[in-house]
């Protein structure tokens, strides 16, 4: 037996064991996530997750929501805690009393929990019910399923953050307010742009406040219904397609060890190999330049020209060019204005 290889996740098991007796973590602190743990290790997610599970189990760290897994508090000096109930046949549990007080909110606010810290990827029915210390079983009495789940954790997370009840007059201030909004919400909650699906959007009743936001703003401005409709697609499903890069690259930072910048000085010799080709002067030129992407710029330009296009289709139908509708081909031409929604002339 002795030949036998010991388990990475035992050994990440005694390691975090190991801190906490010794008091490096102290009872409250908050332990490794399972993204943490996958970094620092090299491990796989399903690993990381067996680690903290079994110290869950053993009563070593508990969950807290809307915190995380922490120190739980020892049952007396230099000894890490265990179950405070002995379970005995008939008898009552800590266990039971915590099934009893689940509800549908904690399940929610769990997953985003999970969600936030560790990725879309660790969001699992067995994951969440060991970050409340219950039962997987258990929670199905509340959800269906995980896709189920997950539309509730977007309707959550989008309904704390409302829309205003008066939106600006101006038709590009609105909608650079709710686009601008949408971006804040993937920014603060990574994983919410890769669960939204356009081809298959599930009913989440706090984002319909957007689609009716667009397109009472534009159909008030000379859109018909089904342009203005289209046009809200594009601009959220822009938002989308940027916002999907922050959990990528969280996913990618996680197993890799590198943040972008990091990684791509790694990349830095072959691309400079092909660059001292000449066969890209214009790219040679940007790299001896320096540039460094930032999200945050790229979501703004990209929607600043979005928005000028929107303002040469507004002002064809107020001057009486009603041009194709959005579906059936692009009337948004750039020359059309001069991108601040006057006509041209």
């Amino acid at each position: 037996m002795s030949g036998q290889a010991v388990p990475r996740y035992s050994r990440i098991v005694a390691e975090l064991r190991r801190r906490i007796e010794t008091g490096e973590l102290a009872p409250g602190d908050r332990v490794p996530s399972t993204r943490e743990i996958t970094r620092q290790w090299g491990v796989a997610m399903a690993t990381a997750t067996k680690a903290l599970t079994e110290l869950r189990r053993e009563g070593t760290v508990r969950a807290v929501p809307g915190v995380g897994t922490v120190v739980a508090a020892p049952s007396r000096p230099g000894r890490a805690a265990r179950p405070t109930a002995a379970v005995r046949p008939g008898g009552p549990s800590d266990e039971s009393s915590v099934q009893a007080a689940l509800t549908l909110g904690r399940i929610v606010d769990a997953g985003v929990t999970v969600a936030d810290t560790e990725g879309l990827a660790a969001v699992t029915m067995r994951r969440v019910a060991a970050e409340l210390g219950v039962a997987t079983m258990s929670l199905y009495r509340h959800v269906a399923d995980k896709d189920d789940l997950l539309t509730r954790m977007m309707d959550s997370v989008i309904a704390q953050h409302p829309l205003p009840a008066d939106p600006p007059q101006g038709w590009r201030e609105a909608i650079e307010l709710a686009a601008r909004q949408l971006w804040e919400l993937f920014r603060r909650h990574p994983w919410l742009a890769p669960a939204l699906s356009i081809t298959r959007p599930p009913v989440i009743t706090s984002a319909l406040p957007y689609g009716e936001w667009m397109l009472a703003i534009l159909h008030a401005h000379g859109l018909d219904l089904h342009s203005a409709f289209t046009a809200h697609l594009a601009l959220l499903n822009y938002a989308r397609g940027i916002a999907v890069n922050l959990e990528t690259e969280r996913e990618a930072e996680a197993h890799s060890g590198l943040d972008s910048e990091e990684w791509m000085d790694t990349q830095e010799p072959a691309l400079l190999a092909v660059l001292a080709t000449g066969r890209f002067p214009a790219l040679s030129n940007l790299a001896a330049a320096g540039y460094d992407l930032d999200l945050d710029a790229l979501f703004e330009f990209g929607l600043q020209c979005l928005l000028g296009g929107l303002a040469s289709l507004l002002n064809q139908r107020s001057a009486g060019r009603p041009g194709q509708a959005l579906s059936g081909g692009s009337s948004c031409r750039p020359d059309a204005d001069g991108g601040d929604g006057e006509p041209a002339r």
